[in-house]
């Protein structure tokens, strides 16, 4: 219920990715890629004949007191009005935050350029941060993707721009608008029985319960608090590709999570 294709930061194109999923004998899984749903419809159709379910999804990022909120939708309508309007506008405020951040790596010293990043997008991607990543590895600038965020792009480095962001209920609205859920994802130790209930006011639907980044007591504390507050769970390998495993990414199909967990979402919807 969380992975990545190249229409946002990850490895593979939509159709590769239904096509690994359906390898390791996934029955359904939810295309969340940052804030675009354009490799929806090929990985429906990838899921149409593999037999592999493609829920159509999609990661926004959101304000929260700690910075940034990360938030899976499900069950989107992907080329709906408002909502390419809203990630229309969220891609270019990515591309304006990307050029700052070249602008500031070039006056480091960073032989890097525009182009280094945007080669690697399709013509209207949400080009992110781990984008940056991959070019300051391919420029010889720094050994890999971890390098790159601890010596420039992470947050309080030199390279780091803070990213421009809607409010929660913004987002939750839109996304309710079509019918959708919107679910928290990896909070970790940030998601408290007193923010919850705070997200839960401005529409939040549900959390993540199950992701690389928890460990079994952090999910076992978050599935309380969701029963408790009449929440539904989700789960997922927060997938990218083969290269970018580690402790906030699993293999595909890495995470186990129980095909009933998709059905309890499913029920809580409401019709558009």
């Amino acid at each position: 219920m969380h992975c990545h294709s190249i229409a946002s930061d990850g490895e593979f194109p939509p159709e590769e990715v239904v096509r690994r999923a359906r390898n390791v004998g996934l029955a359904a899984i939810a295309l969340t890629d940052h804030d675009t749903t354009d490799g929806v419809p090929a990985a429906a159709r990838a899921g149409a004949a593999l037999g592999v379910r493609v829920i159509p999804g999609c990661e926004f990022s959101v304000r929260a007191p700690w910075g940034e909120l990360h938030l899976l939708a499900y069950f989107l309508e992907p080329g709906a009005p408002a909502l390419e309007a809203f990630l229309r506008e969220t891609r270019a405020a990515r591309r304006r935050r990307g050029e700052q951040m070249i602008d500031k790596l070039q006056k480091l010293g960073v032989d890097i350029e525009l182009a280094d990043v945007t080669d690697q997008l399709g013509a209207d991607g949400a080009l992110g941060r781990p984008h940056v990543a991959r070019a300051l590895v391919d420029a010889g600038a720094v050994v890999d993707i971890g390098e790159a965020f601890y010596r420039f792009i992470g947050r309080g480095r030199p390279a780091y721009v803070e990213k421009p962001l809607p409010a929660l209920a913004q987002v939750t609205e839109l996304v309710h608008a079509m019918g959708g859920l919107a679910v928290a994802a990896h909070l970790g130790d940030r998601g408290t029985e007193g923010q919850l209930r705070q997200f839960k006011a401005w529409g939040m639907d549900g959390i993540e319960v199950r992701h690389p980044s928890h460990p079994p007591a952090t999910e076992a504390r978050l599935t309380q608090l969701a029963e408790r507050l009449g929440l539904g769970i989700s789960g997922g390998s927060d997938w990218h590709g083969d290269a970018e495993l580690g402790d906030s990414h699993a293999p595909l199909g890495g995470m186990n999570v129980p095909a009933a967990w998709l059905e309890v979402l499913e029920r809580r919807r409401a019709p558009p």
